[in-house]
């Protein structure tokens, strides 16, 4: 569902503000407004949120995850500017605080996060595993995770030679990760949001 019948800039959707708290993605030039979720959307989220920043820490990586708070510029083609807004970024500390001045938008010339994830919802299927699949793989986007509560699935695509190698995981099946290697949560743990 589009919000305005106008085409939007990159520019202008930066400064877009229809006086609500939704938040959109910006599609070929078009808005999309996020919806909430379920609960168990933001759960998962915040779950992996806090499982990638402890993680981190006893890693001694300088990254930090975000939670609906960073959006990605992506090099759709075509005319018209198209940027995602991810469940959960990870990214390196230094360029998030670098964000702190300015929109929360990693722009097309700039790193692109170490990993992100979607969290599948029934209006979100299709556009998570197809297009963002292509347009984070297209950004260098080295770790894609899609996480499905519908199917019961946990996704992880790992980029290689710029296209996504895939791996689903189920049930107890402890997931794999390469950003992550000692991370140690099967997919059920993670499709329920909690250890």
């Amino acid at each position: 569902m589009t919000v305005t019948t106008k085409k939007l800039t990159f520019a202008e959707y930066l400064k877009y503000s229809d006086a609500t708290d939704t938040q959109y993605e910006l599609l070929d030039g078009e808005l999309i407004p996020m919806s909430l979720g379920t609960g168990k959307h933001g759960g998962i989220s915040k779950f992996l949120e806090r499982s990638f920043d402890d993680e981190s820490a006893f890693r001694d990586k300088n990254w930090t995850a975000q939670k609906f708070s960073v959006g990605v510029r992506s090099p759709r083609s075509g005319r018209w500017d198209t940027s995602r807004i991810p469940d959960v970024v990870v990214l390196p500390t230094q360029q998030w605080e670098a964000l702190s001045n300015r929109e929360a938008v990693i722009e097309l010339n700039e790193i692109p996060p170490i990993l992100v994830v979607e969290v599948v919802s029934e209006s979100t299927q299709t556009t998570d595993y197809r297009s963002k699949r292509s347009e984070y793989a297209v950004l260098g986007i080295p770790e894609y995770w899609i996480v499905d509560p519908i199917q019961e699935v946990v996704t992880i695509c790992t980029l290689v030679e710029g296209f996504y190698d895939a791996v689903a995981f189920r049930g107890q099946e402890r997931i794999i990760s390469s950003t992550f290697p000692h991370l140690d949560l099967s997919a059920e743990q993670i499709l329920a949001g909690h250890k």
